[in-house]
């Protein structure tokens, strides 16, 4: 492991998915909260190869292979440390630097910071409960936090003198100034947060390594974050994750809501399994934190304008990350609430309700496109579908994408080409009834082949049928369904011409003087049969 640290390696650990590495050379089936499959390492024919994504490691039972996302790489391709590193790189889209082991002065100076910021969120929290910290208690009691959820969460107040600079007044500067709770002025050092209601910011193994301040007079913005540090990284860190995970675990599923408030009110109301973004929008190593607990996924956001384009980049950013077991959701509170307002005039049942009536990503996905695009005009409909194809092209997974394209090539076709047309000839024929047989036919060669069925959308959709749902499988490739097609369209149009002379005939019997349009009828009669014929010798 010469010349890579736990930094490099702790980060490949965290960028990829050991399930998906492993699925690569083993399939695995989900059973309660680990994967199994038959062992690569020895022959079985009963599947005793455990996949825990959680914890990070595999453990066959049969061979007692053990190990994690770097060491399944050196065994299962037989080679080195550089070269399975080099391997898992690439896959994570990482460059490959020649990083060093940690130095004692860079392990003491993490070390300090973590001292530095658990001992900032007692002074902190200890002043929630002090005469200037009323009006701060006030706000936290009045959004429905009590005494025990203050304690969980270690809520306190920042004042507005500067408390942390002065009590810190022996630490060494950098260090304090590195945890970015001070900052260097004019006159010395003085406190970033003040006169702040304070959220201390876990990493996912419960060590506080930032704070969020929110404002108590109105003054914008409303919460103010630590900028990054070497300890903190807004893109890669979700609040609340670190009490979420376990119930990440058993929900079989996460829920992503807009703040922090909302993240602890659902967790204390019946939703355990609830994270949030810190003060920016997600992002991909967010969705990667989500995916290695669960690819279960239920986003709740406000329903207002700023909560649907939170939810349109997050369709956006998990679509790389979909897999064959995802079930990624989207809800939406309406009305002008938030979450924490549903719970306190709703309860749990109303809360429940809407993560039960979240829509399908698939559904959510067909919603922008149909919300963003004119779809009642062809160009409308071109940029609908030049939209959905870019976002599923994101798919990794060849066979999902696959089934994706399929789906939103039914709706398009189903949805936006079928409407009834008013048929402008004379005698306002009606086409004869479709029998079952071809219905099911051609049930069959919209779902297989919707590009044929674009092609003949005006003729599909005069025959007033539904043509959604299934049909049993037909041996007919893309040539023969068109042949198809077009027969029936031949034949139709045959069986129109003869209802038309039929009807001419009877007037010509009255007396009518029809001769010239029954010469034109039998002269369309001859040229359809002359096509019927040359289609069906192709």
């Amino acid at each position: 492991m010469a010349g890579f640290d736990r930094n490099f390696t702790d980060e490949l650990r965290a960028r990829l998915s050991l399930v998906d590495v492993i699925s690569r050379r083993v399939p695995l089936v989900k059973k309660g909260q680990n994967y199994w499959g038959c062992c690569p390492f020895h022959n079985e024919k009963t599947p005793s190869f455990s996949v825990n994504e959680d914890k990070g490691f595999y453990h066959c039972f049969g061979c007692g292979e053990h190990g994690d996302i770097i060491s399944f790489v050196m065994k299962s391709e037989n080679v080195d440390f550089r070269t399975a590193i080099t391997e898992l790189a690439a896959q994570a889209g990482l460059k490959l630097p020649d990083y060093k082991p940690k130095s004692h002065e860079q392990i003491a100076r993490e070390e300090s910071y973590f001292e530095i910021m658990e001992n900032a969120a007692s002074i902190y929290q200890k002043r929630l409960f002090d005469p200037d910290g009323e009006i701060a208690l006030a706000y936290i009691r009045g959004r429905g936090f009590n005494n025990d959820m203050i304690k969980k969460y270690r809520i306190g107040y920042a004042p507005k003198n500067n408390i942390i600079a002065n009590k810190f007044v022996n630490i060494k500067q950098d260090n304090l100034l590195a945890t970015g709770l001070c900052r260097r002025g004019d006159y010395g050092m003085y406190d970033f947060f003040r006169d702040k209601l304070m959220f201390p910011i876990f990493n996912a193994h419960g060590k506080i390594v930032a704070f969020s301040g929110r404002s108590l007079d109105g003054s914008e913005p409303k919460y103010i974050n630590t900028s990054d540090t070497e300890l903190f990284h807004k893109r890669k860190t979700i609040f609340g994750f670190n009490f979420a995970r376990d119930a990440i675990h058993r929900a079989n599923r996460s829920i992503v809501v807009e703040g922090q408030i909302d993240a602890i009110q659902m967790q204390c109301n019946g939703f355990p399994e609830t994270v949030a973004p810190l003060g920016t929008a997600l992002t991909e190593d967010h969705i990667s934190m989500l995916c290695k607990a669960n690819r279960n996924i239920t986003f709740c956001f406000d329903g207002d304008v700023a909560g649907q384009k939170a939810a349109a980049r997050a369709c956006d950013i998990v679509m790389p990350f979909l897999r064959d077991a995802s079930d990624v959701k989207f809800a939406f509170v309406s009305g002008g609430k938030d979450p924490d307002e549903v719970l306190k005039t709703g309860g749990q049942p109303a809360m429940q309700k809407i993560i039960n009536d979240a829509t399908p990503l698939v559904d959510f996905l067909w919603n922008l496109a149909n919300a963003g695009f004119t779809v009642s005009t062809p160009n409308g409909r071109t940029q609908a579908e030049k939209f959905i194809k870019q976002k599923i092209e994101k798919i990794s997974d060849a066979t999902l994408r696959g089934e994706y394209e399929h789906e939103y090539n039914s709706r398009m076709f189903n949805q936006w080409h079928k409407w009834t047309k008013n048929k402008n000839n004379l005698q306002k024929i009606e086409l004869p009834e479709i029998d079952a047989i071809t219905k099911n036919t051609l049930i069959f060669i919209t779902n297989k082949y919707p590009e044929i069925a674009e092609r003949y959308v005006d003729f599909l959709s005069s025959l007033n049928i539904s043509l959604d749902g299934n049909a049993p499988e037909l041996p007919m490739n893309e040539r023969d369904a068109e042949k198809y097609i077009v027969s029936l369209k031949l034949q139709k149009w045959l069986e129109t011409l003869h209802i038309q002379r039929k009807e001419l005939t009877a007037q010509m019997l009255s007396g009518v003087d029809v001769n010239e349009q029954i010469s034109e009828i039998d002269k369309k009669i001859h040229d359809a049969n002359e096509k019927l014929e040359q289609l069906i010798s192709i």
